[in-house]
């Protein structure tokens, strides 16, 4: 029998022994006064408390016992004393494990040592730990286990539960800046019968009573564009999205996105909005317009100032910059020679706008670490959006890229229904059934101009909170199964 199993063994034989004297953890019930934080901040001495929480620490002193009880707002130091609890009261204690969940009551004080505690004068047992917290109880590193068990992750590192805490603030704040801007929140279908609105392969899955095949959503956009045509003028939706592609440090199959489009705006509006809506996160989650990322040894390697205005620069002349004032005079053909000479990746199937962003996204875009509105993208990549009135090979488009990725895209929505159907059979390559015919029937019944933009939750995340990989801001990043 291995250790693990040992220890197994051992608390099933304590919850065994509560038991026998009539004390079940999974059917007790404690409701907390407040959290451990709360008390902490409200300290008064000899205070009466009721607290709850994970026991993390245990030192038995004969007659007394300190622990450490912890909740989602943090530690609390208990303090139990035979004379004060009663012998067989007192005795619990050693049937009790790191791990366990107690509530206590008791009178607050400082020790000696100027430590905030509780003199406890009742507890409760609320579970049982059967299985031991990880070896490294504070410090849990080892990433298979991290990302696996998340929930191991979260016990044993403070640090990673604050983490996923600031997420949720940022999600939240994203909504307080939407809704005060007079946007509406919808919940659109996330199964599909045409998948649409991004250039992706989706997953797909079978109805059985309808007996045909869904699509899990690759994006947001279509549904909500119908809002537009429905007479909603501003409407946005936070919600997961699925493309089954390859897994990286930038890339989850499964990911949050948002996505808010406005009547009457255009994609320089769109610049605004984005600009205004991640420099509010910041400011009221990280507390800062300068994001610091730091190294394992806690070193800062670099420091992103989103102070406003970012700059704003066309796509070809970041190519330019790159790849040589001739780039799009140049052949075809000495374009993608170039490109491979450059360490571009190019398919041998690449078409020629492909081979151009070859090297956008893998030799300028890693480059691009301050805030900036890339944009007049060309108007292959976006079949959704208007043509550029200055230059008919772009389209009035931006890519906000920070920390090396994009952020968010946005652009000008077309509008008109007879354009917007020759892009999509274009891109569909004349295979009719890859058209989204409902869309294009609710284009007809006419939408307002518009500026739309989508917004990559999880990369957001990864750039205010220093984090360098998609799995470490996901709660449960997708896996290969064991």
């Amino acid at each position: 029998m291995d250790d693990t199993n040992s220890l197994i063994e051992q608390r099933k034989a304590k919850l065994a022994a509560l038991r026998a004297k009539g004390i079940d953890p999974f059917k007790n019930k404690f409701t907390p006064g407040e959290t451990c934080q709360h008390a902490r901040e409200h300290y008064a001495e000899g205070r009466e408390v009721a607290l709850a929480g994970r026991i993390t620490a245990h030192r038995d002193m004969g007659k007394s016992i300190f622990m450490d009880i912890r909740d989602q707002s943090g530690r609390m130091q208990i303090y139990a004393q035979k004379n004060v609890l009663g012998d067989e009261p007192f005795a619990i204690f050693q049937h009790l494990d790191l791990a366990d969940f107690i509530g206590v009551r008791g009178t607050m004080f400082t020790t000696k040592t100027n430590e905030i505690s509780v003199k406890i004068t009742s507890f409760i047992i609320l579970a049982k730990a059967l299985r031991p917290p990880p070896a490294k109880w504070h410090g849990l590193e080892d990433t298979e286990i991290r990302y696996r068990q998340r929930y191991l992750d979260l016990m044993a590192n403070p640090e990673v539960k604050e983490l996923f805490l600031m997420r949720s603030e940022i999600i939240r704040e994203i909504r307080n800046f939407l809704h005060k801007r007079g946007f509406v929140e919808v919940e659109t279908p996330m199964m599909q019968a045409i998948p649409g609105g991004a250039a992706a392969q989706p997953f797909v899955t079978k109805h059985n009573a309808l007996g045909c095949n869904f699509y899990l959503r690759i994006a947001l956009e279509l549904p909500l564009k119908r809002m537009l045509v429905g007479g909603v003028d501003k409407v946005f939706e936070i919600g997961r999205v699925f493309r089954n592609e390859g897994l990286s440090r930038k890339h989850n199959p499964e990911f949050t996105m948002l996505e808010a489009y406005e009547a009457y705006g255009d994609y320089e509006s769109m610049m605004e909005l984005v600009q205004g809506l991640v420099c509010h996160v910041a400011e009221n989650v990280i507390d800062t317009l300068f994001i610091e990322h730091k190294d394992a040894e806690g070193k800062v390697v670099k420091t992103i100032n989103l102070t406003p205005p970012w700059r704003c620069v066309k796509y070809k002349d970041l190519v330019r910059e790159k790849a040589g004032a001739d780039w799009f005079d140049i052949p075809a053909k000495e374009r993608r020679q170039r490109a491979h000479d450059l360490g571009a990746e190019i398919g041998k199937d690449y078409e020629d706008f492909e081979v151009t962003g070859a090297v956008f996204e893998k030799l300028i875009e890693p480059t691009l670490i301050q805030p900036v509105f890339v944009t007049h993208l060309p108007k292959e990549l976006v079949p959704l959006a208007k043509l550029s009135p200055d230059d008919p090979t772009t389209v009035e488009v931006f890519e906000c890229c920070i920390n090396g990725q994009e952020i968010a895209p946005a652009y000008t929505e077309q509008n008109d229904p007879i354009a917007q159907r020759e892009r999509l059979e274009h891109q569909a390559g004349g295979e009719q059934q890859k058209l989204d015919e409902d869309f294009l029937v609710a284009l007809e019944h006419g939408m307002p101009p518009a500026g739309g933009m989508g917004m990559g939750i999880d990369r957001l995340c990864m750039m205010l909170l220093g984090q360098e990989s998609i799995r470490d801001v996901i709660l449960f990043p997708q896996l290969k199964p064991k």
